[in-house]
């Protein structure tokens, strides 16, 4: 049986749902950080798509994709129709497994339908993300026993789910407990708890001895106005700044806070040698006597253990619902000495647990762990001491809950394990507003993540710790937004539970053919390092957790963070890391070997569905080799705008593909190369149709020609030269690409494009798909390779611009026009000409050794200036040289007229120097 997906994608519908609403995961991902979110809108066409049929009828074919495209305009649109189309296609059973299922979006979208699901994932924080979205909601807990802290308006559960009103009644327990047994260190001041406080590390300073804050910035507050009450004027709220005061008679420091800008440069700034270099990154600059401390001196200093932590700014609740930033008092600074002794007499949980985090970061992991460029060895130095003092408080006080739950409540086993997970879920969203990566947000009043590119971990000289109280970051403020992201989510909830498990995608449990569909995203080379960027909330989870979720605390890695022997990335490293074994030689063998164990456990006739994002060729290169060498062939290829102002890491990925892949057929026999590429081309030809009819823009035909392209390779056991050499098979997309262009039979005013040399082509193919929008570097590549181009021919026609490449402007064209130039050189070059008038186009097409007649030029010409946006320069001067065609062509007569008296006269002179 066809699948929908081997023939047909709501492409559309996933790109607009991904960004924004139901489709974007907005309300999934705020349950539980983890890392390149998968928008719902494709996790749910990708499953909806691999399990339904592809009749051959088309009134059928029309019929089901009207139902899938409907079904996109919400979370459970035609939610029962489309299960019972499934199940009606799947009469054995309808299945579906991600064995990298991360926080759960794929295997979420199947349970959603009813159907069988599973979720298999390698880090155990991944695992837990997914029981706390995938598993936990979708039971039934009627049947444990009321929780002593659910309030008596509560306490018949009215008609919310059971599981929600426990959680809220838990969270809100631990945050009670919590704040209590730490009071003393976060004391209030005339009554007010503060929301948080401002620090920075102090280095001794390397000329006078004396210890000064590292501060970036001194702005605290940005001004703005409130709305008053009717009738009222706006309220205008100032700015507010603090600087550092150096007292070298006593060798302190002291923060002043007043009311505008700030007044004083910072300690930590860009500063310049004494010959007026500009020196890298920024110095820290002493306020005692105002000597530079360069960038690789206070790094060094700090990774030294030179640094100490230095509270400088309070930061209270306004009367106006603002933030107030003030000087600490002498009890508060009383306090933080208080906490740090206290930090020092906090026993261990158990044995085998410091209450303090010791698992040590890996060596080389200086750029995805930012704080050990600056001296962290463990995870537990992340923090000042007393920040670190109220995660070991709020560790224990989850576990003493939990203890509660079920030796004195009653609760099972697994209820307790459920209740606390959603514990632990915002104990890792708080980590996310904490540490000395966490940044103050003066214009938002607000605190930074201290994840960047979603996988890297940051570290800040200067930083903000979150109180006990309300404010963003806040546990108050958290436990908020999780309970508003769980009620969203449980709301009208349909479905079943996922079987989530922890485990390897290379070594499943599973049986034989058990699978109708396997549906993943797989990690994508080296984009992100999961389990090294969640370690920091493994190593505080294992503290939290470690009653009701053992299974947390066991592992074999030697620095007693997650286990990455089997993990399957490509590890980034800085510096050096003598046993990091996450090479590209690792990737490549693992993810062959998972796409081996996919095609073990799906049925026969069932589907391996592939999101990928890489744009890049040599990664798309790999992919398919790991497909070939799984014994799996693609059927299908769709590409959805799902990265669209999301941050995925250094490849910043906009368009993913979903990819349908098939179990080889027995008994395939040899094919060979020109057959082959008859057969693509047919293939392409034949599925143009049907692309243009559902509004496929070109370039998303260009991917989409992948998914045949690799059909037709697969039904041969191998592709073979005319010489009998067998022929990669990733030689086969640039030419799939090419197929589409000529499937879509590009005209340039009325002459066929095969027509035009091949660097001209390229230009006007790039043209027809891009106009003058930047595009990935990647795209380049597969443009040259499907013009048959080596890049080096092409790139002086694309620049470098803001995000990745564009065409180039004539302005900017550099070439030089002689008989042998392309005919998209001599049109750049008479376009940057026309600016200079008749006399310098006609000395252009002088050049070119072209005529007025050229009707290949004079297409071209005219086609730049249709396709190009009309604001464009370009657009102007294309339309000008095609305006004055007949004026060019006589501006040329005359310069060639005069060319050619120049060279009588010079010969005539020559001559004459002969007989002389």
């Amino acid at each position: 049986m066809t699948r929908m997906i081997e023939r047909w994608f709501p492409c559309a519908e996933v790109s607009a749902n991904s960004s924004t609403g139901w489709g974007s995961g907005g309300t999934e991902i705020g349950l539980f950080p983890w890392f390149a979110k998968r928008p719902v809108a494709q996790a749910k066409a990708a499953v909806i798509c691999s399990m339904l049929p592809w009749p051959e009828e088309e009134a059928e074919q029309r019929r089901l994709q009207a139902l899938v495209q409907k079904a996109m305009d919400g979370r459970y649109s035609e939610w029962q129709q489309l299960r019972e189309e499934i199940l009606k296609a799947n009469p054995e059973g309808a299945s579906v497994l991600d064995p990298f299922s991360g926080r759960g979006m794929i295997p979420l979208e199947a349970a959603r339908l009813g159907l069988e699901a599973h979720g298999i994932d390698y880090s155990p924080v991944a695992v837990l993300a997914s029981k706390v979205l995938t598993d936990f909601p979708f039971r039934d807990w009627s049947n444990e026993p009321t929780l002593p802290f659910v309030p008596e308006t509560d306490a018949l559960y009215d008609d919310r789910p059971r599981l929600l009103v426990d959680v809220q009644a838990l969270l809100n327990e631990i945050g009670l407990r919590w704040s209590k047994a730490v009071a003393d260190y976060y004391p209030k001041v005339n009554g007010k708890q503060p929301w948080g406080y401002l620090w920075a590390i102090a280095l001794p300073c390397q000329e006078c001895g004396n210890r000064f804050p590292l501060v970036g910035s001194y702005e605290l507050r940005r001004p703005s106005e409130k709305r008053g009450r009717k009738g009222m004027m706006p309220i205008k709220i100032p700015a507010q700044s603090f600087y550092v005061d150096a007292d070298p008679a006593t060798g302190t420091c002291t923060t002043v806070v007043h009311e505008g800008p700030p007044l004083r440069t910072p300690t930590l700034t860009r500063a310049r040698t004494a010959e007026g270099r500009v020196l890298p990154g920024k110095s820290a600059i002493c306020p005692f006597c105002t000597h530079v401390h360069p960038l690789e001196v206070h790094r060094r200093l700090t990774d030294e253990g030179k640094a100490t932590d230095m509270l400088l700014v309070i930061a209270d609740h306004g009367d106006g619902g603002g933030k107030d930033y003030r000087e600490p008092t002498s009890a508060e600074l009383a306090a933080i000495e208080a906490a740090a002794a206290a930090l020092r007499e906090a026993p261990d949980p158990t044995p085998f647990l410091s209450a303090v985090p010791d698992e040590r970061i890996a060596p080389g992991n200086n750029n995805i762990i930012g704080p050990s460029i600056y001296g962290a060895r463990t995870y537990g130095d992340f923090m000042c001491d007393r920040q670190t003092l109220a995660f070991v408080a709020l560790s224990r006080t989850i576990v003493e809950i939990a203890a509660e739950l079920q030796h004195k409540v009653g609760v099972s086993p697994e209820y307790a394990r459920a209740l606390s997970g959603y514990a632990g879920s915002v104990v890792a969203r708080k980590l996310r507003r904490a540490t000395r990566g966490c940044t103050l947000d003066p214009k938002l009043n607000k605190v930074h993540d201290i994840y960047a590119n979603q996988g890297s971990i940051t570290f800040s000289q200067d930083f903000f710790e979150v109180g006990i109280g309300t404010g963003p970051g806040s546990w108050h403020s958290l436990v908020g937004s999780s309970m508003s992201t769980l009620s969203n989510l449980m709301s009208a909830i349909q479905g079943t539970p996922v079987n989530i498990a922890r485990g390897s995608a290379t070594e499943m449990s599973m049986r034989d053919g058990s699978v109708t569909a396997v549906v993943t995203d797989p990690p994508y080379d080296e984009m992100i390092a999961y389990a090294d960027s969640s370690d920091l909330i493994y190593a505080w989870l294992k503290r939290a957790l470690y009653t009701t979720w053992p299974d947390l605390v066991v592992t074999s890695d030697e620095h007693g963070c997650q286990e990455k022997l089997d993990e399957i990335i490509v590890k980034r490293v800085r510096g050096e890391a003598p046993n990091e074994h996450r090479t590209r030689k690792h990737y490549d063998t693992k993810i062959a070997e998972a796409f081996s164990e996919m095609r073990r456990v799906v049925r026969d006739d069932g589907l391996v569905t592939i999101v990928f994002g890489s744009g890049d060729p040599e990664v798309w290169q790999r992919l398919l080799a790991a497909i070939e060498k799984a014994e799996l062939v693609m059927t299908g290829s769709w590409p959805a705008n799902t990265e669209a102002g999301s941050h995925q890491g250094k490849a910043n990925i906009e368009t993913t593909l979903t990819m349908a892949c098939r179990p080889q057929k027995p008994g395939r026999i040899p094919g060979r190369k020109g057959a082959v590429e008859a057969e693509i081309k047919a293939e392409v030809k034949q599925r143009y149709p049907d692309w243009e009819r559902w509004g496929l823009a070109p370039a998303d035909m260009l991917m989409a020609a992948a998914g045949p392209a690799m059909e037709v390779v697969g039904r041969y056991s191998e592709v073979l030269d005319a010489k009998g050499k067998h022929v990669d098979i990733y030689t086969f997309l640039p030419l799939a690409r090419a197929a589409v262009q000529e499937a879509m039979a590009v005209e340039i005013n009325h002459q066929p494009l095969s027509a035009f040399d091949a660097r001209t082509r390229f230009a006007l193919w790039w043209v027809r798909l891009y106009g003058r929008q930047p595009q990935a570097k990647s795209e380049l590549r597969w443009q040259a390779l499907a013009s048959s181009l080596d890049l080096a021919a092409v790139r002086d026609l694309v620049t470098d611009a803001d995000k990745g490449i564009r065409f180039i402007t004539s302005r900017e064209y550099a070439g030089k026009i002689n008989g042998d130039s392309a005919v998209i050189d001599v049109a750049l070059a008479l376009a940057a000409a026309s600016e200079e008038g008749l006399q310098a186009m006609g000395q252009v097409l002088v050049a070119s050794e072209r005529t007025v007649d050229d009707t290949y030029l004079w297409s071209a010409v005219q086609f730049l200036a249709d396709r190009l946006p009309d604001n464009d320069p370009d657009s102007v001067a294309f339309h000008r040289v095609f305006r004055t065609r007949a004026g060019i062509g006589n501006a040329a007569e005359s310069v060639a007229a005069f060319n050619r008296d120049e060279t009588r006269r010079r010969d005539i002179d020559d001559a004459q120097q002969r007989l002389l």
